[in-house]
């Protein structure tokens, strides 16, 4: 988006973001996007281990994962960055909601093996499965959020990959990466044309009316790898030249 923006003009009515893509998008409305990958590089340059004993006694989860987020989010999403969020076109997070109570942490373990297994099997950007076994999902409207200094809070919650990363709580109410539900979530209201990035390839795309872009090739093995800085500059290099192939320069 960052190369397709500086060759076609983009001012959209509202903008969706789901699991990691809720971080990516905050930071283009933020136009933060180069500074989110400075800050998550050198963010990675510090870790040596994607486990360690110090981290598996810790409030933030299981390993260094959750606190190098939140870390990272805090850092991009400085108050500026909110600020111009917040002045900017709706903007709504997907999150996933397990059940409440006693079983919360079994509801999303079951939730996110059924979501792994739907991936694996019929590869399509809804999850009926997970769906299936009561996990529902939600979208916050994250201008509220950004208005409220919470953005950074709701950025943090709505990727959060049990059992690796603790569960928190939204407005008194447990809540998980809204990945599990749906890959490409609609705005509401579900209006005018929609265009849908994707971070891989499925063997069933939705014929919705919806547009679907999805990487020219495959990326970023092992996605919660936190420590080799290199597989987000792939990436990086990766959109960058899909965004040239998609919008040419009229040049």
């Amino acid at each position: 988006m960052t190369t397709v923006s500086e060759r076609w003009s983009f001012d959209p009515a509202r903008v969706t973001g789901v699991s990691g893509g809720a971080l990516s998008a905050s930071a283009w409305l933020a136009g933060a996007e180069e500074r989110l990958l400075d800050v998550m590089s050198r963010a990675f340059r510090g870790e040596d281990a994607n486990v360690s004993w110090h981290d598996i006694n810790d409030e933030d989860g299981l390993t260094p994962h959750q606190r190098v987020y939140r870390e990272v989010v805090e850092e991009v999403l400085a108050p500026p960055a909110q600020k111009r969020i917040a002045d900017g076109p709706a903007f709504q997070i997907l999150v996933g909601r397990p059940a409440d109570g006693a079983l919360t942490q079994l509801h999303a373990l079951l939730s996110g093996a059924a979501y792994s297994a739907e991936k694996v099997l019929i590869a399509r950007p809804d999850s009926e499965w997970a769906e299936t076994l009561g996990l529902t999902g939600e979208l916050i409207d994250a201008r509220a959020a950004a208005r409220e200094g919470r953005l950074v809070e709701l950025v943090c919650a709505a990727a959060t990959i049990p059992p690796v990363f603790r569960i928190p709580d939204w407005d008194g109410r447990p809540v998980i990466d809204g990945g599990m539900v749906d890959q490409a979530p609609s705005p509401e209201p579900d209006e005018g044309r929609t265009l849908v990035l994707l971070t891989r390839d499925y063997r069933e795309i939705p014929d919705d009316g919806r547009s679907y872009v999805i990487p020219s090739r495959h990326v970023l093995d092992g996605k919660i790898d936190f420590t080799d800085p290199d597989k987000l500059k792939a990436a990086w290099e990766l959109g960058a030249a899909d965004g040239r192939a998609w919008a040419p320069d009229d040049d």
